[in-house]
């Protein structure tokens, strides 16, 4: 039995182009290893195929070449980059919607995600509308729709990229407290390395399209992490370790 949860192996990915022009690679070889209760965050240039990674490793696109392996039942919830709230939905039948198309009926659905609304920051927040939450606010609420669905892997695309900085940081922050807590495998993908450094137990830098993972930089800062991780030394460092990888010809 493998020891990881989540594994690629070879993943290779290309889009065709019309007029026979030659198909656009996304990935090439791609090996990802990711372990039960694990944080890995993957960082690279724009567009160089994290987002394709997450639609592939979700089932909402096939790899052209390689192997995907998820344990446990096999499969993911996916929180894209956008909180994708229904602006007619109440906060509680936001959060409800993954449940709600996997079959559960609206009565045992509430049921379930009401004792999570509290663990979130939501509590007396239920019967709100999206247009009356801060861009905070929405991220929990896209966050605990994802988690709500109970599989054994969570895909967040950037969840926390449009928020403004302090917000972004006192996200970063609850998200590090909830997962303690909970032990959560996630796939996190982000542009932001201190925000990598700050929530990952593993970085996995990326080349430039078509991407293969060019290193794995192990993070071993001490947990739970709080706001004093961001003034440790190891964590300047390893920053600087991240960068020095993006920018020099090691990931070409």
């Amino acid at each position: 039995m493998s020891e990881f949860l989540l594994e690629t192996k070879g993943l290779t990915h290309e889009y065709a182009r019309p007029g026979g022009a030659e198909p656009l690679a996304v990935l090439d070889g791609l090996d990802l290893q990711v372990r039960e209760g694990e944080i890995a965050a993957l960082v690279g240039p724009s567009g160089c195929g994290k987002s394709t990674l997450l639609n592939i490793l979700s089932g909402l696109d096939r790899q052209t070449g390689g192997a995907v392996t998820i344990g446990g039942a096999g499969s993911v919830a996916y929180m894209p980059q956008k909180d994708l709230l229904f602006p007619w939905r109440t906060i509680e039948d936001n959060a409800i919607l993954g449940l709600e198309v996997g079959g559960l009926k609206k009565k045992d659905a509430r049921e379930q995600v009401r004792p999570l609304f509290a663990e979130f920051g939501l509590a007396g927040f239920e019967y709100a509308y999206p247009a009356q939450l801060s861009g905070g606010m929405r991220q929990r609420v896209a966050l605990l729709r994802t988690v709500a669905m109970q599989r054994p892997v969570l895909l967040l695309d950037e969840p926390f990229g449009a928020l403004d900085s302090l917000t972004r940081t006192q996200m970063q922050l609850w998200l590090a407290e909830t997962w303690q807590r909970h032990g959560w495998t996630i796939v996190l993908v982000t542009h932001d390395i201190r925000e990598a450094v700050f929530l990952a137990d593993s970085v996995h830098v990326l080349t430039p399209r078509p991407a293969r993972v060019a290193r794995r930089v192990e993070i071993e800062l001490p947990r739970p992490r709080t706001v004093d991780t961001f003034g440790l030394p190891q964590f300047a460092t390893l920053e600087r370790e991240l960068l020095g990888v993006l920018t020099s010809g090691d990931v070409g």
